[in-house]
């Protein structure tokens, strides 16, 4: 008989649900591709549901639930540093208690209460420390017989970054650091300070740093600013934070009052335009950061001597501090947890109790045991004939896979923007081929184009490419695979380029290299490697476009607008496709074209919705 564990995360931020079948993970996917609410932290009933009638599951069926933090321990947390910064805080403190009171003290009753609209009988829960949650999301997947395992996040229960070691079923905890010393807030202060949303923008700020100049006055006094007046930084990694400059612990803002006299600057509206100092700070906040990690992880490699490091923690889904990391070699192998956020956690929570508290033998996959992130829902061409009813859409079939890779590839290289939705969904918050926007990355158009008229989304941040594996070497300065798109890294052949413009969009559109719609102005790319064990369709269509333009590249980009969930099924993706200005939609084998759609029959225009810049 299959025995199965359940994980869940919700209640904070990026609800998810994780099973594991005998110890393999065979399913992930985080509630907002249900709900089209940008991390939804409620409970993951649709993600549940559709969970329990995909594999034929009852609540009896499944052996253990494992929720993936442990809620006492965070009152705790929570009522030592009110005490500690009282008075200050007490109008947050007498906001906030009524909802634990009534709510998070008695989480394992409501959630007890949300499975019971499944089955009146429930499996055992229980419960794991958040970074423990991390962690094992991290080590158990990996490729690695044993691993030193480095996680970074906002704060937990009590921890905010951990220094932990991986063998066999035990994960070792070596260092940490504890609330509210916190890399994570840290990044999310600024984050706030330069105008954009916390636990959603922080990767608008990794990509607004590269505008920043590293050789200028202001930049290099950020950084000393933030470093004498912010933080107290050790050798090892470890800080301590100025609370005087913050109030996150107590209150209702990121930031106090002394940021803007510390750096000279205002905190910037939302929407309102960008200058150097904003860009500058961002840099600065960015080196400081890579500056931390790369401490963090010489200490870890100390403390196990291991040659390989895991990461996760929602830090760890900056790529650019991960790239840096890489070319340090402090490690001889890094692997990334996909789902790195607190999605993740509702895995890690599961393989816990596998791995930890059932102490059940854990079996190495070389590749990893994540299967490239494929592992949300799938839709059979059923539920794309019932879409195309419903819309009374127009399509094309074309049963011939390879024909279809060619058909798409020719409209590829016509510069043509192709919706390109296949098999399962992916776990995490990068699109990876199976729910992408792909574009031509030759031309000099494509960049701007797609953040104005497709991803309506802000006109500074980059694109990323997908790559045959086999010809990234030959591109990038990347000797190793990146399949999650976690790493980013230099292009090659740069085009030297001088600006003689202030503007920032007027820099961005110069071409520095062959492949402009990707290399970011800084001439980096965040990089996918894609292989044909991981994905054949995908790689199979960028392979049709090198044979056409011998260029082994396509621009990925998640298929979603600004302020909305990756698409899950047909329905998200043909209605996003006819909400902008998509020009193809290809749905397993069928193909959209969008001059062949009628006009849908709603009002509603996502253009409106967005101010851009």
């Amino acid at each position: 008989m299959k025995k199965y564990i359940l994980g869940i995360s919700a209640y904070y931020h990026d609800s998810a649900v994780s099973l594991l079948e005998d110890g393999k993970v065979i399913f992930c996917v985080q509630e907002e591709r249900f709900t089209r609410v940008k991390h939804d932290k409620s409970f993951p009933t649709q993600s549940l549901s559709y969970l329990i009638e995909e594999y034929g599951l009852n609540m009896c069926d499944i052996s253990y639930i494992a929720f993936y933090d442990k809620p006492f321990i965070k009152f705790e947390r929570l009522l030592e540093t009110y005490s500690y910064f009282a008075p200050r805080g007490i109008g947050s403190f007498i906001r906030s208690m009524p909802v634990w009171i009534k709510e998070k003290l008695l989480l394992k009753s409501v959630i007890k209460k949300e499975l019971k609209k499944f089955s009146k009988k429930i499996p055992k829960i229980l419960f794991s420390e958040h970074h423990l949650s991390h962690a094992a999301s991290a080590f158990f997947p990996s490729p690695y017989e044993e691993a030193a395992i480095l996680t970074m996040d906002g704060v937990g229960e009590w921890a905010t970054t951990s220094l932990n070691y991986g063998y066999k079923n035990t994960i070792e905890v070596k260092k940490e650091l504890h609330f509210p010393h916190s890399l994570g807030l840290l990044y999310s202060a600024f984050t706030y300070y330069c105008g954009f949303k916390v636990n959603s923008g922080e990767y608008k700020l990794m990509g607004l740093a590269p505008y920043g100049d590293r050789e200028c006055i202001e930049t290099k006094e950020f950084i000393k600013k933030i470093k004498s007046s912010l933080i107290d930084l050790k050798e090892d990694g470890s800080f301590l934070m100025n609370m005087d400059y913050f109030d996150y612990a107590t209150g209702s803002k990121m930031c106090s009052n002394k940021w803007s006299k510390l750096f000279g600057i205002d905190r910037r509206d939302s929407e309102s335009a960008l200058n150097d100092s904003y860009m500058n700070l961002a840099l600065a906040c960015q080196l400081v950061t890579e500056e931390i990690i790369l401490k963090l992880a010489k200490t870890i490699k100390e403390l196990t001597g291991s040659d390989n490091l895991v990461l996760a923690g929602g830090v760890a889904l900056n790529c650019v501090a991960n790239g840096s990391l890489v070319k340090e070699n402090i490690f001889k192998n890094i692997w990334i947890q996909p789902a790195a956020g607190d999605a993740g956690g509702s895995l890690g929570a599961a393989l816990c109790v596998e791995h930890i508290y059932l102490e059940r033998k854990r079996i190495v996959d070389v590749t990893d045991s994540m299967q490239s992130a494929y592992l949300g829902p799938s839709y059979s061409d059923s539920y794309v004939e019932a879409m195309i009813r419903k819309y009374n859409a127009k399509a094309i079939t074309i049963d011939n896979y390879e024909s279809l890779y060619k058909t798409i590839a020719k409209e590829l290289q016509k510069n043509k923007v192709v919706g390109w939705h296949q098999d399962r969904s992916e776990f995490g918050p990068r699109a990876l081929g199976n729910r992408s926007i792909l574009a031509n990355p030759m031309s000099r158009s494509t960049q701007k184009n797609l953040n104005l008229k497709i991803k309506f989304r802000e006109s500074f941040r980059p694109f990323a490419p997908a790559i045959l594996e086999e010809d990234c070497a030959e591109l990038f300065e990347l000797e190793i695979e990146s399949p999650y798109m976690l790493l980013v890294s230099k292009i090659k052949n740069q085009l030297n380029v001088k600006s003689q413009k202030e503007d920032y969009l007027e820099k961005l559109y110069l071409k520095r290299s062959e492949l402009p719609a990707v290399t970011h102005i800084d001439y980096s790319s965040r990089i996918q490697t894609v292989s044909k064990t991981r994905n054949i369709k995908f790689w199979s269509l960028i392979n049709e476009f090198k044979k056409l333009t011998d260029c082994p590249a396509l621009v990925n980009t998640s298929f979603n607008v600004r302020g909305e969930p990756i698409s899950l099924t047909p329905k998200d993706s043909y209605l996003c496709f006819m909400r902008t200005d998509m020009d193809i939609l290809v749905i397993n084998n069928y193909i959209f074209y969008k001059k062949e759609q009628k006009k849908l029959d709603e009002s509603y225009d996502w253009r409106k919705r967005y101010k851009l810049d």
